[in-house]
């Protein structure tokens, strides 16, 4: 039996004992996996998902891709170019069982994708759904307390970096990038992920998007 699962923006097609490269995943080596976003089983296609339905496997390493060349040139009378190589951090892992029902009652942690956000930060989000669930069975009063704690947490407005707009900072939130210092932190590495993740084409270093975030995130201390 084999299934079409979805992971780090890509779909691969398993069965039990295929070995696959991934997007990097939170996870280490010997942990064991389940991906949920399961898209086909056999002959059931899903709507989009097919629910209850999940492909297990096991963490064989962390690795890397094959070195990409990363070549940038701007055509003005004082143009510049660039050149830098980039290998894409991956995840090589073994599909163990693909189950057709019971994803929920397998015991195994779901399959996370590394990106800019920790598994540290992953965990800690647990607890805060929860707790917001709990507020909203609360009384009236004690939510209005709590109101300025959540705003708090609120994300940055990201639309202040030049040429974000609307659709690339929605973009940005779905890859787990909300605050100026996440952007801030990052390092050649990270620049050249998130490029060619959401295909931004060398806009963050075009426009300066890094040394933007430390002025802004700066400006919020």
């Amino acid at each position: 039996m084999f299934a079409v699962l979805k992971t780090g923006g890509k779909q691969y097609r398993v069965q039990a004992g295929d070995v696959l490269r991934v997007e990097k995943l939170a996870a280490d080596a010997g942990e064991k996996v389940q991906f949920n976003e399961i898209l086909m089983v056999g002959s059931t296609v899903g709507t989009p998902m097919v629910d209850g339905a999940a492909v297990l496997a096991e963490v064989i390493d962390q690795i890397k891709g094959d070195k990409v060349i990363h070549f940038v040139k701007r055509r003005r009378k004082h143009g510049s170019k660039r050149t830098k190589g980039h290998r894409q951090q991956l995840t090589l892992l073994r599909v163990t069982d693909i189950l057709e029902k019971g994803a929920d009652k397998s015991g195994v942690k779901a399959a996370i994708g590394a990106g800019s956000v920790s598994t540290a930060a992953v965990a800690a989000a647990k607890p805060a759904k929860k707790a917001a669930a709990s507020k909203e069975e609360a009384p009236k009063a004690e939510s209005k307390k709590a109101a300025p704690k959540a705003a708090a947490g609120a994300a940055d407005d990201l639309k202040q970096l030049s040429g974000v707009g609307p659709a690339l900072e929605k973009k940005l939130h779905e890859a787990g990038v909300t605050s100026f210092a996440q952007i801030a932190a990052w390092g050649e590495a990270e620049i050249a992920e998130f490029d060619e993740k959401l295909s931004f084409k060398g806009r963050i270093e075009r426009e300066g998007w890094v040394e933007q975030a430390k002025a802004l995130a700066a400006e919020k201390e």
